[in-house]
């Protein structure tokens, strides 16, 4: 049986991960049906994927926080799902509950956890990980969370730069708190 993996990610109308500039975290629009859903998803058994940059921007998000004040509830949880980091720089002690580094091409690392995993996988970012992924046939679903803003001039960390072109099957949508989206598509490379 082959684990199935989520590409997980935020973004806003016009395809950027994050945005500078006076904005704030999940650009402001977040209210609790969106962080009700977040948390849910993390209710089942799981294993996360990060490449060394994703992990490396969340453990310094998270390394003023005790586990009473990390940011929301579902980021708690995720940061208590076990965890590989796809890495060939980062040191075996990660400062991550239970996380495991891997080393080699993220290809081959993903392609055997795919294969070896009894639970399913998902990485929340790591956009050049996940780019690489999807490229080669790895990834399952892309779960987008689609925020009501447009960042032209302060966007970080465009989302699909350099990807190869896909076609995506639309298998699951929903409005929550009336004005973000979740979609979650099957991609297949174009």
């Amino acid at each position: 049986m082959t684990a199935t993996y989520t590409f997980d990610v935020f973004s806003s109308l016009d395809g950027f991960g994050a945005a500078g500039g006076d904005w704030t975290g999940y650009w402001g629009k977040q209210g609790p049906e969106l962080l009700d859903r977040r948390l849910a998803l993390y209710d089942t058994d799981q294993r996360m994927v990060f490449g060394a940059d994703t992990y490396r921007i969340f453990t310094s998000l998270l390394a003023g926080d005790t586990e009473k004040t990390v940011h929301d509830p579902w980021v708690t949880r995720m940061r208590h799902t076990p965890a590989t980091v796809v890495s060939n720089t980062l040191e075996d002690k990660l400062d991550w509950p239970d996380a495991t580094v891997e080393r080699g091409e993220a290809v081959d690392v993903v392609g055997r956890l795919k294969e070896q995993s009894d639970v399913p996988l998902r990485s929340h970012g790591s956009l050049s990980l996940n780019r690489a992924l999807m490229a080669a046939g790895l990834v399952d679903r892309v779960h987008v969370t689609l925020f009501p803003v447009v960042t032209g001039r302060t966007g970080i960390g465009p989302i699909f730069a350099g990807a190869e072109d896909f076609d995506l099957e639309l298998l699951e949508t929903r409005t929550l708190d009336g004005r973000v989206q979740e979609l979650i598509y099957r991609p297949t490379l174009h």
